[in-house]
């Protein structure tokens, strides 16, 4: 392959607890809410504001309160996380050596700059993509391929020259949409929520064993 495009949370970090938790604690504190981690668990994915309203229903929230409460939850999100941020094993390896074999790599997440921000740059990371594609910069969330496609478009790499590191079922599905073959991390869902997606290359719960660190080789 000859770009990587990176979903962040989930992909890169382990951290998709604490997003559920921050989000069943906001749902429930501050909405009133009564909802259980099984009903918030499987509606992590996409923009915060359509989280809101596929948990909350259209019409509920204006446009104003779902930015407050999407700031809020991210909030409390980096509040519990950061002393636990870590990239995940033998993904600071992986990143080194694709830098110097010059593979230009990408991130391509549904999270709100406040938060990617909060992972490149606590870590120092940053220097590493050539391109960031967050929800400020897309239209359509992922399953669409929208966000997948810019990346690819900003790095100046064809679709289908790109490789996509996912957690989940609808990142995979936006990668099948855009035409690019994916790499699972098995941080978040089990292997066989994938079994319906031809584009899947490979299963991991990180970047340590042979086959992950042979694409950067």
């Amino acid at each position: 392959m000859k770009a990587f495009i990176f979903d962040l949370n989930g992909t890169m970090i382990h951290d998709m607890d604490y997003h559920t938790r921050a989000w069943q604690s906001l749902l429930n504190e501050e909405l009133g809410g009564s909802f259980t981690w099984e009903e918030v668990k499987p509606q992590m994915y996409g923009k915060n504001q359509e989280v809101l309203v596929r948990m909350l229903g259209a019409g509920r929230l204006t446009d104003e309160e779902m930015q407050r409460l999407s700031l809020q939850k991210e909030r409390r999100y980096q509040a519990e996380y950061r002393p636990h941020l870590a990239l995940l094993p033998g993904l600071a390896e992986f990143l080194e050596k694709a830098h110097q074999r010059q593979i230009p790599m990408a991130i391509g997440s549904a999270a709100i700059p406040f938060n990617i921000d909060f992972v490149l740059d606590t870590l120092g990371i940053r220097h590493y993509f050539s391109a960031i594609v967050s929800a400020d910069n897309v239209t359509l969330s992922k399953p669409h391929p929208e966000t997948f496609l810019q990346a690819a478009a900003q790095l100046g790499v064809a679709p289908a020259d790109c490789l996509v590191f996912e957690d989940v079922p609808k990142g995979a599905e936006a990668a099948l949409n855009a035409g690019m073959p994916a790499v699972i991390l098995t941080t978040t869902h089990q292997i066989e929520e994938f079994s319906h997606l031809p584009n899947i290359r490979h299963f991991a719960p990180d970047f340590q064993n042979a086959f992950m660190q042979g694409l950067a080789k």
